[in-house]
């Protein structure tokens, strides 16, 4: 690049006024640039236009090797923005995060999906309680699941499977990689294991709360309705102790009126 200052260390005034714009978070303006070349090089004097120039000397170049980017004034300031022509990709990109972003019924429906595939939508609905169509039909437009053909049971209720895209989004190969609930259910009971939920646990709550999902969110699905289980039979059982404990008192009644009868 013509008259382009070299610094003692080798590097080009265009590269460092190339450097500070890439890593401004914000449009930086010529001004501020200026500020810290000339207070930081003494051998330098450059003016506001002098920052202009060169800018529109690297967009020249950026525009000679046909790069997708270039350096734009917004705000008042300089900032990177990609070439117009490279818009439609972004935006198909953009649309592949918006997929990464779950809800926590979606979570719950995609795991009953994947850990009872081929299933129907009553059949999902008989799980989770409620009216599951419309999470089906979000889980559809973000290809986690597809229609994979009709069961034989009365009205040909349509069957759902997870899809290729369903794979990649959690990082796995197949769903057989997915864990088994009763690998899930042994390490619930392990004791061992407590300090190492109570971490995980709170680590998803973290995650939550900041709308990401690095960890595998259908693990956590799956541990909850392992532990619904798990109190339901707790009720089951203290229901039949109860019945078990109605019988003394029965028979201490039958043999109150005895005794009552014997002394008349």
């Amino acid at each position: 690049m013509k008259n382009d200052y070299e610094f003692i260390d080798g590097t080009r005034l265009s590269s460092v006024i190339e450097a500070l714009i890439f890593a401004s978070d914000e449009p930086i303006n010529g001004s501020k640039i200026r500020e810290i070349i000339v207070e930081n090089e003494e051998q330098i004097e450059i003016t506001e236009e002098t920052v202009s120039e060169f800018v529109d000397k690297l967009n020249e170049r950026y525009d000679e090797n046909q790069l997708s980017f270039r350096i734009q004034k917004l705000g008042g300031g300089y900032t990177f923005v990609t070439e117009q022509k490279y818009h439609y990709w972004l935006s198909i990109f953009q649309h592949e995060n918006a997929y990464r972003k779950l809800s926590q019924s979606a979570i719950e429906s995609l795991a009953i999906v994947a850990y009872r595939q081929p299933i129907t939508k009553p059949e999902v609905d008989q799980i989770r309680g409620v009216d599951s169509g419309y999470i089906l039909r979000q889980l559809m437009e973000k290809a986690l699941i597809e229609v994979s053909g009709r069961a034989d049971s009365p009205g040909k209720p349509l069957l759902y499977r997870t899809t290729k895209h369903f794979l990649r989004h959690f990082g796995i190969n197949s769903v057989d990689e997915l864990p088994k609930p009763r690998e899930i259910d042994e390490i619930l009971k392990d004791d061992d294991m407590a300090e190492h939920r109570q971490l995980l646990m709170e680590r998803q709550l973290m995650i939550d709360e900041m709308d990401e999902e690095d960890s595998h969110p259908l693990q956590g699905i799956v541990e909850e309705m392992l532990e619904e289980k798990q109190e339901d039979e707790g009720s089951v059982q203290k229901e039949g102790n109860d019945k078990v404990s109605d019988e003394p008192d029965e028979e201490v009644n039958k043999n109150n009126e005895s005794d009552a009868n014997e002394e008349e």
